[in-house]
């Protein structure tokens, strides 16, 4: 699974967290979890911190980078329903239990959450869905 795109992103921010690794772009975040992580309210916390930090004023992504196997507590997505700004959930991987466990995960989300294989094809997805907003803002 290749983390990077063809093109050069520019990492604005990149924060170590317990549990692994979350990188800021311009307008969109990557996080890849250590093996056996788990993804508590507490933690999700630290994200949304982060989103806020750089994304506060703006519209952005999130693409979830699962090379690793971790668990979700599925009540974080309660929480990640009351961002207005955060217009893209994007999951990448090439294991099928991280399809089971999406499609579980996307019926406590209910926003524009979907599966890839390749980050490419998330990033390029998580890309357009901003471009909508952006036009529907602008209109």
């Amino acid at each position: 699974m290749r983390i990077a795109s063809n093109k050069k992103a520019i990492i604005v921010r990149e924060y170590q967290l317990d549990i692994g690794i979350v990188q800021v772009f311009d307008d969109y975040m990557v996080a890849t979890f250590e093996e056996g992580a788990t993804m508590t309210l507490e933690r999700a916390y630290q994200i949304i911190g982060i989103s806020e930090i750089h994304f506060r004023e703006k519209d952005f992504g999130y693409i979830s980078l699962r090379k690793n196997s971790y668990a979700v507590d599925p009540t974080i997505y309660n929480y990640l329903r009351g961002m207005q700004n955060l217009k893209a959930f994007a999951i990448v991987s090439k294991k099928e239990i991280d399809m089971h466990n999406f499609k579980i995960e996307k019926l406590f989300y209910k926003g524009n959450m979907e599966f890839f294989i390749e980050f490419d094809n998330a990033l390029a997805w998580v890309k357009k869905r901003l471009k909508k907003t952006k036009k529907r803002n602008s209109a």
